[in-house]
């Protein structure tokens, strides 16, 4: 079994927002699952991103899952709109919900899909992560979902 997790925030204030892209590309992958479902747990905790970690150390040990088992989906606001980055056992770069598993799990190693959603260096990141995109970046967001799947899809 493997647990793919996407990260985001509850509530349907938060349901468009730059900070819920882990949410939505669950939710597209649980749409296109004409495969491997008895393989996968698609998990989108409904603590607050800071407390993320909380929710996949309970699965985690529920399941008896080993960390190579653990799949995290995030944005990256280092990353421009549009990018992906797979990456394994690295820092959280300030990532609040990553920074929670990893304390959480008391390691970095684990499978991280990181969504970009870039960032304009006007405003802090704080506020920036919990913007809406515009219309023209849902175009972009609508791709690099479709992109992932196909990145997590040759994963599994």
């Amino acid at each position: 079994m493997i647990l793919i997790v996407g990260l985001g925030n509850p509530g349907k204030k938060y349901e468009k927002t730059r900070h819920n892209v882990g949410f939505r590309v669950v939710d597209a992958l649980k749409k296109s699952l004409d495969f491997a479902r008895d393989k996968l747990i698609l998990l989108k905790p409904q603590t607050f991103m800071n407390q993320s970690g909380k929710a996949v150390k309970s699965l985690m040990a529920y399941y008896k899952l080993p960390l190579a088992n653990l799949w995290i989906i995030h944005d990256d606001i280092d990353l421009p709109l549009g990018a992906i980055r797979v990456s394994q056992n690295v820092g959280s770069a300030g990532h609040k919900g990553v920074e929670s598993i990893i304390k959480a799990l008391g390691t970095k190693d684990f499978l991280r899909f990181r969504i970009g959603i870039g960032h304009e260096q006007k405003e802090d990141a704080e506020n920036f992560v919990l913007k809406k995109f515009t219309k023209k970046e849902e175009k972009i967001l609508e791709r690099v979902i479709k992109e992932a799947i196909e990145i997590i899809k040759t994963k599994i």
